[in-house]
């Protein structure tokens, strides 16, 4: 029997006094997708880092289809046929698509003569094998996030890599990209190499995955053919617990309408024809397909892109939004899908982090005051449970689902009567998701309008207390509370459904 492609045993590494893995053992096989998984924070990054060599650890040992490795360095690794694909792509933004992958397979002197036509076939040929549409000779920079993906991936494919990385592949891509993803990895197994496959998304490990170890405060705390787990048994060894209440019920239903809109369109996003109603404590989930108009939906009720037709009245009184600065004038507040690009800023700490959007109300007439600013960081810490070493600490510092947080408690900070949340636990641990969840109902509890935007299907039918399904700019079905996703599908594909 051939050993494995990759092993390693009782890894050690610590940063200071905080341990990050602690003995951990993990193999890969040739032919196999094997599904790393965690808590945000359980030790998965380091561990990725020590296989691709950019941090040594302490103790251990690391064996590649069973040689003894002393010590691996990233360029030592990818010529061990190592390739990583991080979720997020770095890539030259001023340089084309074709230039980028020759910078990663292409060795030689400096001074030869560069054959540009052979550059540009030999990226589209790794381009085709992932059926990706993406021209060898654009500029990265004008790429959308879900093709520098396909271009990290395609890199990949061109490195002759017999051991793949991948992590979080599939966060920035479309359905129908993802479709893609999974048979380029089903089509590298077969090939015989072996994938490392790390996910939040239990769906995928489920439906990729041959075995699947769990990493829990950096410890390897089991490795289970996937057939052997469901998603309980899975969340439960990910977290130490039982999570009964993933999506916590609704404790009533919604009171008087706090947003309402009226044929509400804006040429400039291509939403158009809106019509719909959003009750005091109601979560209304907004379902559709991706391009369907859910992002550009919230955008234009915040003011991005403001509406050019129609009408939308709050507490029954007309508005019209041109700005973010009105819409958070009007008790609008807004939570954005990219939480690195627009959420927090990594640099500040979290107190700054969290006052961004009441610079007036916490520094009146300009007036510095950093023990306001501390206080309610500090109460916000409290209220939603957030993970850090205190106000000071940078958001950087923070895991994905406590950003999610901050992000969450700037708005909050404004007061609003009408939250909107885009995709608001994309890319969170299962246990973060969860706390998420319960946040989102005690604030509808409280009286807050809720519009939740989302991609995940069992979130939207778990959590929504009615749910708006768009297709091609508009509302095409309302549909009660329900926990029958073809029902929601068939209206995303235009389908008639019965609308309440």
């Amino acid at each position: 029997m051939a050993p494995p492609l990759l092993r390693l045993l009782k890894i050690q590494k610590a940063f200071g006094p905080v341990r990050a893995l602690q003995d951990v053992s993990f193999d890969l096989m040739g032919g196999e997708v094997h599904a790393l998984v965690g808590e945000n924070g359980a030790g998965k990054s380091t561990l990725i880092r020590v296989i691709s060599g950019a941090q040594q650890p302490d103790a251990g040992s690391i064996e590649i289809a069973g040689q003894p490795i002393a010590r691996l360095t990233p360029a030592h690794s990818r010529k061990l046929g190592i390739a990583c694909v991080y979720q997020q792509p770095a890539l030259f933004p001023d340089l084309t698509v074709a230039e980028n992958i020759a910078l990663r397979l292409e060795s030689g002197s400096a001074f030869r003569a560069i054959d540009w036509a052979s550059r540009s076939r030999q990226a589209h040929q790794w381009l085709d094998q992932l059926g990706a549409e993406i021209d060898p000779e654009a500029e990265a920079r004008e790429l959308s996030m879900p093709d520098q993906q396909l271009v990290e991936i395609a890199c990949a494919l061109g490195s002759g890599a017999r051991i793949f990385i991948l992590d979080e592949p599939t966060s920035a891509l479309t359905q129908k990209e993802q479709h893609l993803l999974f048979g380029v990895v089903r089509e590298l197994r077969q090939r015989g190499a072996g994938i490392i496959y790390i996910s939040h998304r239990l769906e995928e490990v489920f439906a990729l995955a041959d075995r699947v170890t769990v990493l829990r405060d950096g410890e390897s705390v089991a490795t289970r053919g996937a057939v052997e787990l469901n998603e309980a048994s899975l969340i439960r060894l990910m977290v130490g617990r039982e999570i009964t209440q993933l999506y916590p019920a609704a404790e009533a239903g919604p009171g008087k309408t706090t947003c309402a809109l009226r044929g509400l369109g804006c040429s400039l996003s291509g939403v158009h024809d809106v019509t719909l109603e959003l009750g005091q404590g109601e979560v209304l989930g907004l379902a559709g397909l991706v391009g369907a108009g859910r992002t550009e939906l919230a955008r234009v009720l915040f003011g991005i892109t403001p509406a050019d037709s129609g009408q939308m009245l709050l507490d029954g009184e007309p508005v019209r939004i041109r700005s973010p600065e009105e819409a958070i004038s009007h008790g609008v507040a807004y939570v954005p899908e990219d939480r690195r690009r627009q959420g927090v800023i990594p640099e500040l700490p979290i107190e700054q982090n969290m006052t961004m959007a009441i610079h007036h109300r916490v520094f009146p007439h300009a007036w510095l005051r950093p023990g306001a600013e501390r206080k309610l960081a500090f109460g916000f810490i409290q209220a939603l449970s957030i993970k850090s070493q205190g106000p000071a600490a940078p958001a950087s510092s923070l895991s994905g689902g406590n950003q999610q947080k901050v992000s969450l408690a700037r708005w909050l900070a404004t007061e609003p009567k009408l939250l909107i949340l885009d995709e608001p636990t994309q890319g969170v641990d299962v246990g973060a998701k969860s706390e998420i969840h319960a946040i989102i109902r005690e604030l509808a509890r409280k009286g807050l309008a809720v519009l939740l935007v989302s991609s995940d299907l069992p979130e939207v039918l778990g959590m929504s207390d009615r749910i708006a399904v768009m297709r091609n700019g508009t509302i095409v079905a309302t549909l009660p509370r329900t926990q029958n996703p073809h029902q929601v599908m068939a209206a995303a594909f235009g389908q008639k459904v019965s609308d309440t």
